[in-house]
């Protein structure tokens, strides 16, 4: 049963940085596309960014040019770099993946969520 593990929540000021980290764990034997969402409080979850295998990325317009959504393939580990952090970034972040469980069956597997607060 693979899951995905995230770290890297916690409180943050406005305007700085901050890391989120989302890894597989359990059998699996690929890893596809990676992206993350959020969904702060009273609101819908919504993408934050994705990256294909390819390295292609996309980001939602609120955070272009603060975020960078990044991977390291030898790790199957994405990382979620946020800089100029806004009190609206604040939300439980979710890592989501598509997962190769066999050599014919993919699975879309979400993390357990991690709460990124940015307040003075």
């Amino acid at each position: 049963q693979v899951q995905l593990v995230e770290s890297g929540g916690g409180l943050v000021h406005p305007g700085g940085s901050h890391r989120l980290s989302c890894t597989p764990s359990g059998s699996f034997f690929t890893v596809g596309a990676m992206a993350w969402y959020r969904q702060a409080l009273g609101k819908e979850r919504e993408l934050v960014a994705d990256i294909k295998t390819t390295g292609i990325t996309e980001y939602a317009d609120s955070v272009k040019g603060r975020f960078t959504i990044s991977r390291d393939n030898a790790k199957n580990t994405t990382y979620l770099q946020m800089n100029s952090l806004k009190p609206d970034d604040t939300a439980v972040y979710y890592c989501n993946a598509l997962i190769g469980t066999g050599r014919w069956t993919t699975r879309e597997v979400w993390g357990q969520g991690t709460l990124v607060t940015v307040s003075s």
